[in-house]
């Protein structure tokens, strides 16, 4: 039931990681606060498809 999310920067919109996560159990998307290596600095990170 776990799926493929891609994480995308909240600058620069470029996808940097790539989880799982189970969509049933949590339907919102995830919002974590990751480094990006194009910005150089910490920035949040939005689930993209």
């Amino acid at each position: 039931m776990r799926e493929i999310i891609y994480l995308s920067c909240g600058d620069c919109k470029r996808r940097n990681y790539v989880t799982k996560k189970n969509k049933r159990i949590h339907p919102e998307k995830l919002v974590m606060k990751k480094f990006c290596r194009f910005c150089g600095k910490h920035t949040s990170h939005k689930e993209t498809k």
